[in-house]
């Protein structure tokens, strides 16, 4: 059996802190994981803004209402699911992803999930576990499977080199020669060749 697990914010999805940070003119929370490897500390400095500018949850939520999956994301993730399975690894919020997985159709997410208060303020995050993609992917090979991986980000790298076949999709050059065995492409049709050639291996 095959598997192929996918990152989702700036592989299906535009990052939602970026889009956010638009919204808000609030530059700070344009850092997401290709420019801080340490997701804890990147989320504590997302907080530590949100609160200084009394931003809450459905202020976020405004805005992921009026996102769209990327170009080509719908067509790429139909196409792969007539071909394989596909699961979802992200290190969003159950609390922000779900307008989005209804417009990819809604494909199996494992995510996190978020700690608010009565009023709507971010208080704290629940992570899913530590590294929880490479651990994922390291249970999911447990059971037999072969297992694709794609993502773009400095927390998705061990999930990549953890999978039978890992590739950056639309990554940053800095991640790409850091870690030059993985192969880097920028379009879907690339990517699906590579996941077809790893089908047909």
């Amino acid at each position: 059996m095959h598997l192929v697990c996918l990152d989702l914010e700036g592989v299906l999805i535009p990052e939602i802190w970026i889009n956010f940070a638009e919204d808000t003119g609030l530059s700070e929370l344009r850092m997401t994981t290709r420019d801080e490897p340490d997701y804890n500390v990147l989320m504590r400095k997302r907080l530590a803004i949100l609160d200084r500018e009394g931003l809450k949850l459905p202020d976020i939520q405004k805005v992921i209402g009026g996102m769209d999956p990327l170009p080509g994301a719908m067509e790429f993730l139909e196409e792969l699911r007539s071909k394989t399975q596909v699961i979802i690894l992200s290190d969003t919020f159950e609390e922000f992803a779900k307008p989005l997985m209804k417009k990819l159709r809604w494909p199996t997410l494992f995510c996190n999930s978020l700690v608010v208060d009565g009023e709507g303020r971010i208080t704290d995050f629940t992570l899913r576990q530590q590294d929880g993609k490479r651990k994922a992917v390291e249970a999911f090979k447990s059971t037999g499977t072969r297992l694709f991986a794609a993502g773009d980000s400095y927390n998705d790298v061990t999930m990549l080199l953890g999978a039978d076949k890992g590739a950056l999709f639309k990554s940053p050059l800095t991640i790409q020669k850091e870690f030059p065995q993985l192969p880097a492409v920028d379009e879907y049709g690339e990517l699906m060749s590579l996941i077809d050639d790893f089908i047909k291996s």
